[in-house]
C-alpha cells in the first residue's frame, strides 16, 4: 500500500547521508521532497502542509544542528511525525459496563462491510469475547445471506430475522438484536448496516435513525483505503450526517497509493482503529500509529510479527524441534514440514518478509516470490514414507524417482530439497550448540566465533603463515621433526613409507635427527 511512498522517503534521506551537518538548502531540498512523496501517495494537501511545516521547523531546531548523525536525526522527526498524524496513540474498544456492547458498522457502498463484521467478531472471540452478528443491512442483493456464511466461517451466530432483498425494516432488526444478545448471553452486538453514498439522504438518515434506536457504544465507519483522495470526502460527509468514533480501513494489502490513511486522521479527528490487510478472516488487527509509520520508513513491524507468531506457533511443538536440533540427525524432514505448516498459518510469506527491518530494498523479489512453492515442497515430502521422512539418507535413485512421481515434481526438484535439508539442519544444529553460523569469520565475544580476534579479520589456516606458506619452527630439530612427518604423510598418501619401509613402520625422528648432523647441543629438545 505504502510501496509508492517509501520509496520516495528513502531516495529523500539517502542524499542526506555522510553530511556532517545539515545547511537551510539541504532541509529545504529535503522537504520539498517529502511534500512531493506525500503528494504522490495521494495525500490530502492540508495535511501535506502541516507535515513539512513541522517537519522543516523541527529540523531546523537544537535537535539536528546538535546531531552527531543529522540524516537520523531527520529520520526519526519524520517517524515521529508521521506517528502523529496518523493518530499518536492506538485506540482500543470502549466495551460497555453492564449488558452487550454495541457496535455498529457504516460505510460506503463496497467498501468491505459485510465481511469486516466477519473478521471483527472471529478478532473478538481471540479477545474471550462471545460476540453476535445482527444483518441489518437490508438493501443489497444477498448482504444476509453473505453475512451467515460469512458468520459460520468464523463460528459466530447471526441474527437475521428478515430475508433482506429490499424488505424488511433494518431498524425494527436492530432493535430486536438487543434484546435477543441479552436472551443469549452475548456480551458483544456488530450490527451490519446497508452500504451508502454520501450523497444519498434517505439511507443516510436511515443510519442514524439505528444509531438513536440502538444507542450503539462504538459507531465504526468503514472506508476503503484504495479510494484516494476521496476517502477523505467521503469520511467528513458520514461523520456530518450519522457521525462515528472511529475509522476501519480496508484493503490495505492493495497496490494504491494509501493516502487516505494519513489524511483521515487529521482532516476528521477521529483515530483509525482496525486495520484490514488480506482476504483472509485473520487479516484483521488494532491499528497502531507507530507501526505503521515503521512500515512507511522501511523499519519493518517486528512487534506485529512477534505478536502473530505467538498466536499460529505451538509453543509445546517448537520446544521438542528445539531439543532435536541440540542432538545430531535429530532434527528429521517430519519436523521441517511441521515447522513449514506453523510459519503458513503466519499468512503469506511476502507479508511476513515484509515486515523485516531494510526489505523494502527487495520489494520487487517479495511481489515475484511464488507462494506455491511452499506448497510444492509440502507435496514432496508428503510423498515419502515415515522412514525417509525420519533418515532422508536412505533416499536413493530409484527412491526419489517414485517421490518425484508420487508429487508431480521433477527429480532434481527432490534432489535439491534433500540436499537444502542437510545443508539447513546441519547450520542449525551448529547454532543450537552454540557453534555460530558456519563460514562466518571470527568475532570477539561471540561463543564459537573463533573470539579473540578482531572481527572479520582473515585468518591463516592453522600451521601456516603468510600467503598460504607452511609455518616452519625456529628449532632446527623441530623443523627436522616436520620436514620427515610432512614426507611420512606424503609417502602414506603414495602407500610408501619415506625410508623404504614397505610395511609402513612408524617413522623413528631421533634417528632421522641424527641423519642430519645436528649439534650434540640440540638432542635435549628431542625428548
Amino acid at each position: 500500500m505504502f510501496a509508492t511512498l517509501s520509496d520516495r522517503l528513502a531516495d529523500t534521506f539517502k542524499n542526506l547521508r555522510g553530511k556532517g551537518r545539515l545547511s537551510e538548502a539541504d532541509i529545504d531540498a529535503t522537504a520539498r521532497e517529502i511534500r512531493i512523496a506525500l503528494l504522490e501517495a495521494d495525500v490530502a494537501l492540508p495535511v501535506v502542509k502541516e507535515f513539512v511545516g513541522a517537519v522543516k521547523e523541527r529540523a531546523r531546531g537544537e535537535e539536528v544542528s546538535g546531531a552527531l548523525n543529522p540524516a537520523q536525526q531527520i529520520i526519526k522527526i519524520v517517524h515521529e511525525e508521521l506517528v502523529a498524524i496518523l493518530g499518536g496513540e492506538t485506540r482500543r474498544l470502549r466495551y460497555a459496563k453492564s449488558g452487550p456492547t454495541v457496535i455498529m458498522l457504516a460505510g460506503l457502498q463496497g467498501a468491505g462491510k459485510t465481511t469486516l463484521a466477519a473478521k471483527l467478531a472471529l478478532w473478538l472471540k481471540d479477545q474471550d469475547k462471545t460476540p453476535m452478528l445482527v444483518a441489518a443491512d437490508l438493501q443489497r442483493p444477498n448482504a444476509v445471506q453473505q453475512l451467515q456464511v460469512n458468520g459460520e466461517r468464523v463460528g459466530v451466530p447471526v441474527f437475521a430475522p428478515e430475508p433482506g432483498n429490499g424488505t424488511g425494516n433494518p431498524v425494527d432488526v436492530a432493535r430486536a438484536s438487543i434484546e435477543e444478545a441479552r436472551r443469549r448471553l452475548h456480551d458483544v452486538v456488530i450490527i451490519d448496516t446497508a452500504g451508502r453514498l454520501g450523497v444519498d439522504e434517505t439511507l443516510m438518515q436511515q443510519a442514524a435513525d439505528i444509531r438513536d434506536a440502538v444507542q450503539p457504544d462504538e459507531v465504526l465507519f468503514v472506508v476503503d483505503a484504495m479510494i484516494g483522495q476521496d476517502a477523505v470526502t467521503t469520511a467528513q460527509a458520514f461523520l456530518d450526517g450519522v457521525g462515528y468514533d472511529g475509522v476501519v480501513l480496508t484493503k490495505l494489502d492493495g497496490d494504491a497509493r494509501g493516502g487516505a490513511a494519513l489524511s483521515i486522521r487529521s482532516i476528521t479527528g477521529k483515530p483509525v482503529m482496525f486495520a484490514s490487510s488480506g482476504e483472509k478472516m485473520t487479516d484483521f488487527d488494532l491499528f497502531h500509529p507507530d507501526r505503521m509509520a515503521s512500515r512507511i520508513l522501511d523499519m519493518g513491524d517486528m512487534l506485529t510479527l512477534i505478536e502473530q507468531a505467538e498466536k499460529a506457533f505451538d509453543s509445546e511443538q517448537a520446544m521438542k524441534a528445539a531439543e532435536k536440533l541440540g542432538t545430531k540427525g535429530g532434527f528429521t524432514l517430519e519436523d521441517f514440514l511441521q515447522q513449514m505448516m506453523q510459519i503458513r498459518k503466519l499468512g503469506s510469506m511476502t507479508k511476513i518478509m515484509g515486515m523485516l527491518p531494510g526489505m523494502g530494498q527487495f520489494r520487487e523479489q517479495l511481489e515475484n516470490f511464488d507462494e506455491r512453492e511452499i506448497d510444492r515442497i509440502q507435496a514432496i515430502i508428503q510423498s515419502m514414507t515415515p522412514a525417509e521422512r525420519e533418515n532422508p539418507k536412505i533416499i536413493d535413485g530409484s527412491r526419489r524417482a517414485r517421490i518425484a512421481k508420487g508429487s508431480g515434481r521433477q527429480v532434481s526438484d527432490v534432489n535439491q530439497l534433500v540436499d537444502r535439508f542437510f545443508e539447513a539442519r546441519k547450520m542449525m544444529e551448529q547454532m543450537a550448540r552454540g557453534g555460530g553460523m558456519p563460514g562466518m569469520p571470527g568475532m570477539p565475544g561471540m561463543p564459537g566465533m573463533g573470539g579473540g580476534k578482531r572481527a572479520g579479520a582473515r585468518q591463516a589456516p592453522q600451521g601456516k603463515g603468510k600467503k598460504g606458506k607452511k609455518r616452519v619452527s625456529g628449532n632446527p630439530a623441530k623443523a627436522a621433526q616436520q620436514k620427515a612427518a610432512q614426507q611420512s604423510a606424503a609417502a602414506k598418501d603414495r602407500g610408501a613409507n619415506p625410508f623404504g619401509n614397505p610395511d609402513g613402520a612408524e617413522l623413528d625422528y631421533e634417528k632421522a635427527a641424527e641423519q642430519l648432523n645436528l649439534p650434540k647441543d640440540f638432542s635435549q629438545f628431542l625428548r
